[in-house]
């Protein structure tokens, strides 16, 4: 389905440009969690995800989770949430009130311990989200070491963030406040059984922080970290997966006309240069901040939703999966109050499921440096439709996608990847020629995979 005329010359100095890029790179120093390498990551938020809201409840939908290939959960916030200043009926997740404790609306402690061995035996792994720049305003520390918190002028303790009335800043200058955090991390690796951590705001924190406390997290298991954050720093010894911001916004403004398909380009060269080639950058088009304050990706992108959704599973990266996409959730949930999931027979799930288990099977997608390189395939239409492969040994893909809410017609340039392929949505068989012609509908795609 398309055209491929990259010349030989053109296609050689691209191939030389991408390894001197590589060359120049730092390697990381973290070791990746080989489970890790051919995941996709789904978010969780238990308040909403079922009538009940609970552990137990949610339980009961890891079978169905595990069919669609998934392989690390990320809990939202599961402590229990302050009370004084609090905001709307039952509170941010991200604020703190008790470290070691399990947040009642949920359940237990047993009910978590037994939430946790269940994915483990479905062959999952969970991650919980971490809060450690900020607490609510009655948790005990505030009155056991006041010290430990931001203040003003005048002592009084202060929010991180003006806007966020319902919690006080952390103070990480204190060598206790590290100790107290670090033992807390470790308590819930030891105690529960988790497999690592999402770390809530990391860049707010000092980066030695994260630096001394994540090597001896891992001396007890060898976990996943992620960081709500993109500094590439991020990467050199804490944390294995950043958010990548910079990509979600292009394609929010791709969606709406304001950017073209081909800035693709710089923003794939952009980040080579900037992040070590093991880096795992977290490819998304929502998540719970994304979903409840600037709107459902179908507000964001429209028609193109799934067509970019696509796109961050098959760019160079690590994908997620926010609770609710699967039914094509168009609505935006409240983040204070209960507020259920609207199901309805979940239409996209087998849409995701063909992605997750896409990425599984052909080694071109794996995570980090162990993935193919993506090979830009020239058009007619780069303005309004990308394409691209991506290889690792007899793993050939071919992905088209019309990034435009018009009908393309296009042809691809080259004769890198000509041959027999299968469309993974369809499995529809069909012969690539160079200089292959064709019509891709609005927000068409296509995602090939070399017979």
């Amino acid at each position: 389905m398309k055209k491929l005329i990259i010349s030989s010359i053109t296609f050689f100095l691209f191939i030389l440009s991408t390894q001197s890029q590589t060359m120049e790179k730092k390697p990381s120093v973290i070791t990746h969690p080989q489970w890790s390498r051919d995941a996709t990551i789904y978010e969780v938020n238990i308040r909403q995800y079922t009538p009940e809201g609970t552990f137990r409840a949610f339980e009961n939908h890891l079978p169905r989770l595990q069919k669609m290939g998934i392989r690390i959960l990320w809990l939202m916030p599961i402590n229990p949430i302050g009370s004084l200043n609090r905001k709307g009926s039952l509170g941010s997740y991200y604020s703190i009130k008790d470290y070691l404790g399990i947040n009642p609306e949920f359940g237990s402690m047993a009910d978590f311990k037994s939430l946790v061995k269940k994915a483990h035996s479905l062959g999952m792994y969970v991650i919980i989200d971490w809060v450690a720049n900020h607490t609510s305003w009655d948790n005990t520390l505030i009155r056991e070491h006041p010290d430990w918190y931001k203040q003003d002028k005048s002592g009084k303790i202060i929010s991180p963030v003006a806007d966020w009335t319902d919690v006080a800043g952390l103070d990480y200058s204190k060598p206790g406040l590290r100790k107290y955090m670090s033992d807390a991390m470790l308590f819930w690796v030891k105690e529960t059984d988790i497999d690592g951590f999402r770390c809530d705001v990391a860049g707010m924190l000092p980066m030695d922080f994260w630096n001394e406390t994540v090597p001896v997290l891992r001396k007890t298991k060898d976990i996943f970290m992620l960081a709500e954050d993109e500094n590439p720093g991020m990467h050199d010894v804490a944390f294995d997966a950043t958010y990548s911001w910079d990509l979600f916004h292009l394609m929010n403004n791709i969606a709406k006309g304001k950017k073209s398909a081909n800035k693709l380009d710089s923003a794939l060269k952009a980040e080579e240069k900037r992040y070590n080639a093991d880096a795992y950058r977290m490819r998304f088009t929502s998540n719970h901040d994304e979903n409840t304050w600037n709107g459902t990706e179908y507000e964001r992108m429209g028609d193109g939703a799934q067509t970019f959704a696509v796109l961050s599973f098959t760019f160079p990266g690590f994908p997620l999966i926010y609770n609710g996409q699967e039914s094509a959730m168009k609505r935006r949930l409240r983040f204070f109050d209960k507020d259920t999931i609207p199901w309805d027979d979940y239409p996209l799930e087998g849409f995701y499921t063909t992605l997750v288990k896409l990425k599984e099977k052909n080694k071109a997608l794996l995570n980090g440096k162990e993935g193919g390189n993506l090979v830009k395939i020239p058009t007619t239409n780069d303005i309004n439709v990308y394409a691209f492969t991506r290889s690792k040994g007899t793993d050939h893909l071919l992905v088209i996608l019309n990034l435009s809410a018009q009908s393309q017609d296009v042809i691809l340039s080259g004769n890198i990847f000509p041959g027999k392929f299968r469309e993974q949505f369809t499995g529809q068989v069909r012969e690539l020629k160079p200089g292959e012609k064709m019509r891709l509908l609005p927000w068409e795609y296509f995602v090939y995979m070399k017979e």
